[in-house]
């Protein structure tokens, strides 16, 4: 290696956002997490400011939300970025926000997100079952129940809805 040249990237959070990138109307899928080893995401009142912020967002046409579940120690969304927004402009936007309601529960996020940008030919099914699937797969409750943290919007629930066991999930879903 000459002196001129510089050193290779260090592998890690860094190189990783170094390769992001926002392309608006495209869909993504991401996950945020709490700094661990805390949980309690799901109180009911950390839900409702969670719902509210989702709704802003929408309606300030920075995401459209497709589908999500908040989970006790982290949330995963699947969204259609706006068309004036950046990836990084509406997870900065939904986390700062949300930052007071955390620290009143002595909670707070953890740095960054992990986002998988998905191509227009990928199929959308898998992660929508993977979302839908996530508290019972984590056994946080029986089949036979609705997880409060779980939102799909309703022109996905059209085509989605139907695949599941009204409303919840198959068993052969589950292991």
């Amino acid at each position: 290696m000459s002196p001129e040249s510089p050193p290779p990237p260090k592998p890690g959070y860094s190189a990783l956002r170094r390769h992001r990138w926002s392309s608006p109307g495209s869909d993504y899928f991401v996950t945020v997490n709490l700094q661990r080893p805390v949980s309690g995401l799901v109180s009911p009142a950390l839900l409702a400011v969670l719902e509210s912020q989702r709704t802003t967002l929408e309606s300030t046409h920075h995401w459209r939300v497709r589908t999500w579940v908040v989970m006790p120690d982290h949330l995963h969304v699947t969204f259609t970025l706006g068309a004036n927004s950046t990836l990084a402009e509406v997870l900065r936007l939904f986390k700062g926000r949300l930052t007071p309601a955390l620290r009143s529960s002595h909670l707070a996020w953890q740095e960054g997100y992990y986002d998988h940008f998905m191509r227009p030919d990928e199929d959308r099914l898998p992660v929508f079952l993977y979302i839908f699937l996530n508290p019972y797969r984590a056994n946080l409750l029986p089949a036979t129940e609705r997880w409060a943290g779980y939102f799909c919007a309703a022109e996905d629930w059209a085509w989605f809805g139907p695949l599941t066991n009204s409303d919840l999930p198959l068993p052969e879903w589950l292991p």
